[in-house]
């Protein structure tokens, strides 16, 4: 008895550090996101933000973010974890500066009411995720064919232009996203009891789980900002 209650003593305390190490990874994506997209609005007034925006290299970095995530997702049982933490901090970065000319179509005011929505909804989520006793592991499929869904809706709206169905999209991400977050956060408890035995693995599972919760808490971000903001 003494010993069952010990061994679910030191589980639960290394469950809880591995939860700390990956909200330490997101967060700290999150926030060099945000200085990379501050440096670049502020550089030469905004001008070299406005310049990036009109021409192709932004489109070179949106085609490099989406190689470096799938990279990282589809390499990340061969890698090193240092390697690893390196691709999720480049990723952060290069996230950064295409999330950067938001502030020139949205007002300052609406980006900081947009993100500290998001943070209340990916939070609430996020512990729900963590102490809920139901599995919501039935939920992947349908949340997995969503965002397809809705990838494609957005590919096609890059050449439409519609606002009403700009709206729609991000009407239907939100909630998307915010289920996300809940199941992937109980995915990475349920990550952890199988690696937690091996400390490469736990290491690398705690950079995954970073990813994956890091690009929860962006979209919600982005498709709040554009239900909520207001543009100049």
């Amino acid at each position: 008895m003494v010993t069952t209650t010990l061994s679910k003593q030191a589980t639960d305390a290394g469950l809880s550090a591995h939860m700390r190490q990956v909200f330490n990874y997101m967060t700290g994506g999150v926030a060099l996101s945000g200085l990379v997209a501050w440096y670049l609005m502020t550089a030469q007034n905004g001008l070299f933000i406005q310049q990036m925006a009109s021409s192709g290299l932004f489109w070179a970095l949106v085609i490099a973010e989406l190689g470096l995530v799938f990279f990282l997702s589809f390499r990340i049982n061969k890698m090193q974890p240092k390697t690893a933490l390196l691709s999720f901090i480049g990723y952060s970065a290069l996230s950064g500066a295409t999330l950067a000319p938001l502030a020139f179509v949205y007002t300052q005011s609406s980006v900081a009411v947009a993100f500290f929505v998001a943070a209340g909804m990916f939070g609430s989520m996020s512990l729900y995720g963590y102490t809920t006793k139901k599995s919501l592991s039935g939920l992947g499929s349908f949340l997995f064919m969503g965002v397809i869904g809705l990838l494609i809706a957005m590919v096609i709206n890059i050449f439409m232009q519609s606002d009403a169905m700009s709206f729609i999209i991000s009407l239907i991400a939100v909630p998307l996203f915010a289920g996300l977050t809940a199941y992937d956060t109980q995915k990475i408890k349920d990550i952890y009891s199988q690696v937690s035995h091996d400390e490469v693995s736990r290491s690398r599972a705690a950079i995954m789980g970073a990813l994956a919760l890091y690009l929860d808490f962006i979209n919600l971000f982005i498709h709040l900002l554009r239900l909520l903001g207001d543009r100049r």
